[in-house]
């Protein structure tokens, strides 16, 4: 495993990266060990497993310490960022082709890896539906389907309105689309996955994929919000995703 404070890519080996799985870790050593476990035995010797910890007050660092592998890159921060930022930095850098988007209490479905890196072949964004860990009720919210990936408009109408579910822990994307993913606008701090998904969309290149390709682990401390919202929050998050659909259209729209 390596350590890189300051978050820059490292050396190669004289061989390019393929992909790049980028996790975003907070108090999660009760969980972490045997996601970290379930990523690496998918990885091939060009991949790597990029790891920034958001200043975690137990001791996940250590966990994390406890795989020796040099695919691991953990990335440490000084002070807490929050999530959203921590997977930008994650992103920023990664030496991958493809960029993929882990949680750290999850558990990936063996053939994760190689399913979202085939329909990256063709897209740009992609992105995954989850079950949930110990058969647990799932969240009433429709599961993607591969039918749907064309449908950009009615995605991003979905995303809007609330019943268009995109997880961060089940997408992926090119490194073609990094430029347009990052930097994350600094108003979002939450829901960087529906700004990947707004990016996608935009892009005309998303991919649904029908199949289930992690479990998920539902707990009290999981990063994604599931109290009931009032009003005014839910207006609040509406604004701030038009604005996300106005950014990410202007950014695709400028010279390369």
């Amino acid at each position: 495993m390596k350590t890189d404070p300051t978050g820059a890519p490292g050396p190669t080996g004289g061989r390019e990266t393929r992909a790049s799985v980028c996790l975003a870790s907070y108090r999660g050593g009760r969980y972490i060990k045997e996601q970290l476990e379930s990523i690496l035995t998918q990885l091939g010797p060009d991949d790597e497993l990029v790891i920034v910890d958001d200043a975690s007050p137990d001791n996940t660092v250590e966990q994390i310490r406890t795989f020796q592998d040099g695919r691991i890159r953990l990335i440490e921060a000084a002070v807490n960022q929050g999530y959203v930022r921590s997977f930008e930095q994650a992103a920023l850098a990664a030496k991958g082709e493809y960029i993929l988007l882990a949680d750290q209490d999850d558990v990936w479905v063996p053939g994760r890896l190689e399913l979202m890196i085939g329909a990256l072949q063709a897209s740009r964004v992609v992105a995954t539906n989850f079950d949930v860990l110990g058969g647990g009720p799932r969240p009433n919210i429709p599961r993607l389907r591969d039918k749907d990936s064309r449908r950009h408009a009615a995605n991003i109408l979905g995303i809007l309105v609330g019943y268009r579910a995109y997880y961060g822990c089940g997408m992926g994307f090119r490194r073609d689309m990094l430029p347009v993913f990052t930097p994350v606008p600094r108003y979002l701090d939450e829901s960087h996955d529906l700004w990947l998904a707004i990016c996608g969309n935009l892009a005309g290149s998303m991919r649904h994929l029908d199949e289930s390709t992690l479990m998920r682990r539902i707990h009290d401390d999981n990063a994604t919000p599931r109290s009931w919202r009032s009003l005014s929050v839910i207006l609040r998050a509406r604004i701030m995703l038009l604005r996300c659909i106005a950014q990410a259209w202007r950014r695709l729209r400028r010279p390369s």
